[in-house]
């Protein structure tokens, strides 16, 4: 049986005080039915003795308190899934946003998910390829695995974002593949072309979009990742599909949890941000992964934009602590006309040699990534050195290694944003690239793979 209170005595921003309450609990939903006959939603943010704040969905404005009748529902905030969600594009609440008929649920999922018990996980291990070179063959997706993208104001990394949610697939066999399309604080013209460009692809077909505009309520936008991670556990928990779930951006996330820290005025932590960022976080990032005996999987790639590209602002920082890796953009690459513009040396997967070698990409991935890795940085050496001294100061080998870190920022780096590279073109594409280099100085390949895959200078 719902109770029901008119006891509400203040409204500030999104919170409102109902006092002489009983048996409530934090969480729980609230429908708000105000006196003009508009019923608003919200759920129980703290509860203390007989008094409930309430948070609302919809903001507060134009409420009259002494008319609204305030009603506790006895559940959490829950999403109605089913096969049909695929092809769907929906509001941070979870309601149909394409002009489609409502979905007709199996069943009703709490959006707060359940943990996952740390004995039942099993290892990622698996490759995805997303057709990104700086990916696949540097900084490896593993099935499983959560890995951010560090990005800044100005970058594409909303274009990345796209290509990867077009492009990824899971190698081998016929399994089953879903993307779940997460974006909190956009404007409507991004979203305009997240939700064009799935259509015109034609992956939406086996994606689900959740989309929150920047004019939407903040509260809105913290239910947001939590809706797409439901979606996204049901489908890889239910229906045992491997599931890629896309996050853009948590820095939007993260400030509307501070404003609603504001709200209610709590003890602001590093930079305003309230002090339970680490953990908060932590909930949305440790729904991803596998489960022993299951086959379906999530795969987190939460996008994130640094202010003023620090990667020691709160918001990057304890994401890094939290995943496995980090992609990070460069805006010095970007202005040269990369795209993608990923910076691969500070760049991280923790994961990557779990889900490469052979049976998996191929035999030589290891090697040729890590002497690419070396090449690379040789070279970035090298025309550092050349800045300050000249290039006459660099030696013959030094200017080899030179020429290669240019040619590996426009051939391998540097891709069209339709372009889907294999992970076999990736690899190849990196072996042309090595043959720029005297053979005696790739100390890092065994010499196996140097007879069956290094081509010659002149073929190259």
């Amino acid at each position: 049986m719902f109770k029901e209170y008119q006891t509400a005595r203040e409204l500030v921003g999104p919170l409102m005080l109902v006092e002489q309450v009983a048996g409530i609990k934090f969480g729980e939903l609230v429908e708000i039915h105000s006196g003009d006959g508009e019923t608003r939603r919200g759920r129980v943010l703290e509860a203390d003795g007989d008094k409930a704040l309430v948070q609302l969905f919809e903001g507060s404005s134009g409420m009259n308190l002494r008319q609204s009748k305030i009603r506790f529902l006895g559940k959490s905030l829950e999403l109605g899934v089913a096969p049909d969600i695929l092809g769907r594009v929906f509001d941070g609440m979870g309601r149909p946003r394409d002009k489609g008929p409502a979905i007709i649920p199996e069943r009703s999922m709490d959006i707060n998910g359940a943990p996952i018990n740390p004995y039942a996980r099993d290892y990622p291990s698996e490759f995805i390829q997303t057709g990104i070179s700086a990916i696949d063959g540097l900084n490896t997706l593993v099935r499983g695995q959560k890995l951010p993208i560090f990005s800044a104001s100005g970058l594409p990394h909303s274009q990345l974002a796209a290509q990867i949610a077009r492009q990824a697939k899971v190698l081998g066999g016929e399994q089953k593949f879903a993307v779940v399309f997460a974006a909190m604080g956009i404007t409507f013209e991004e979203a305009d072309y997240f939700i064009a460009d799935f259509r015109k692809t034609g992956a939406i077909e086996r994606a689900v979009l959740f989309m929150n505009l920047a004019n939407d309520p903040a509260i809105e936008r913290i239910s947001t990742p939590r809706m797409a991670l439901t979606a996204a556990e049901y489908l890889a928990f239910d229906l045992e599909m491997h599931v890629l779930v896309i996050l853009t951006d948590m820095t939007n996330y993260a400030e509307a949890l501070r404003e609603i820290s504001a709200a209610r005025k709590e003890v602001p932590g590093r930079r305003g941000y309230p002090g339970y960022l680490y953990t908060d976080l932590a909930t949305i990032y440790e729904r991803a992964g596998r489960i022993k005996g299951r086959q379906g999987s999530i795969t987190q790639l939460p996008i994130l934009s640094m202010p003023e590209d620090d990667k020691t602002h709160p918001i990057p920082d304890l994401t890094g602590y939290i995943t496995e890796g980090q992609i990070i953009l460069s805006r010095e690459l970007y202005r040269k006309g990369v795209f993608p513009p990923i910076d691969v040396l500070p760049s991280l997967s923790r994961l990557k040699d779990k889900g490469i070698g052979k049976e998996k990409t191929r035999e030589d991935h290891a090697d040729t990534m890590n002497q690419l890795f070396a090449a690379y940085a040789r070279g970035k050496e090298a025309k550092d050195l050349a800045v300050i001294l000249g290039e006459a100061a660099l030696s013959d080998l030094d200017k080899k290694f030179a020429r290669f870190a240019d040619a590996f920022e426009r051939s391998y780096v540097s891709q069209g944003e339709d372009e889907d590279r294999s992970i076999v073109a990736t690899l190849d594409t990196g072996w042309r690239l090595l043959s720029m280099i005297p053979r005696g100085e790739l100390k890092r390949i065994r010499d196996e793979y140097l007879d069956k895959y290094l081509p010659a200078p002149a073929e190259a």
